[in-house]
């Protein structure tokens, strides 16, 4: 069989986010050489085997791999038929410097919560429009590897004092920015809160993530501008979503039909 090659990536809208890279290689090898950001890997299929600081690692399905900037590392594949895999590439936003020590020391991290929190990003990278989901999911994200790297230092739990406050202040932005929607660390710096500290609050508070508040105040307002008679690309427009297809995939997850059926709906049964 000939060998493989699938290569996808993109730079997100994403503070933080350098490039997406994924890729599916049967018989390519890396060579030595080192990255000037953060490498944050995990694989779906296969595995790879690597040299970081002249130390031998691999990566198993339920370990997530931290590689550090600066220090060179190879790659190759540990299994007869390839590995397929999803990378981030970070800058220093979210990941210091001062934690490259204890990335060289302990790059794979066998942390299944943390793997599922990684692909459920990739997921959130891979839609247009999804940028609050994004950066929240990275926000946990980054205060989970702060933990596993320096656990003495990981950020302190929010009080829960603070808590309904913090939850009330981002439910206020987010209602104030419905359709042009507001940055995760924008509305951090607002209400003086850690960006992982105001996810845990909202989520905790209300039951739901911040970025599923918006989209449901935002399908919340295209339902009834469908029911005005308006078609779904001019309401996706409207509301605040990418395109018709963005619009398409939440409102058939929060109303079970597409925007378009459930405009003809309205229109057969009168109501």
């Amino acid at each position: 069989m000939a060998p493989q090659q699938e290569v996808s990536a993109w730079r997100p809208r994403i503070p933080g986010v350098v490039e997406v890279f994924h890729a599916h290689f049967t018989e390519y090898a890396y060579p030595m050489h080192v990255h000037d950001a953060w490498t944050l890997l995990i694989v779906d299929d296969g595995a790879v085997r690597y040299d970081l600081d002249r130390h031998e690692h691999g990566t198993p399905h339920d370990t997530v791999s931290l590689l550090p900037p600066h220090v060179p590392h190879n790659g190759s594949p540990a299994t007869p038929h390839g590995f397929r895999k999803r990378v981030l590439y970070l800058d220093g936003t979210h990941l210091p410097d001062g934690l490259i020590g204890s990335a060289v020391d302990r790059p794979d991290l066998r942390d299944p919560e943390l793997r599922l929190r990684v692909a459920r990003l990739h997921t959130a990278l891979d839609h247009p429009g999804d940028e609050l989901e994004a950066e929240s999911r990275l926000s946990l994200i980054a205060e989970r590897l702060h933990a596993h790297l320096r656990p003495s230092t990981a950020p302190a739990p929010v009080s829960r004092a603070l808590t309904p406050a913090l939850a009330r202040d981002l439910r206020e932005l987010l209602d104030e920015h419905v359709t042009e929607g507001i940055a995760l660390d924008e509305a951090a710096r607002l209400v003086h809160a850690h960006p992982a500290h105001l996810v845990r609050a909202f989520s905790g508070a209300y039951g739901i993530a911040p970025h599923q508040y918006l989209m449901s105040r935002r399908v919340a307002h295209a339902r009834r501008l469908l029911l005005d008679g308006r078609p779904p690309g001019e309401v996706a427009t409207v509301t605040g979503f990418y395109d018709q297809s963005h619009l398409t995939r939440h409102f058939r997850k929060l109303v079970g039909v597409a925007p378009g059926r459930y405009a003809r709906d309205r229109g057969r049964h009168g109501h």
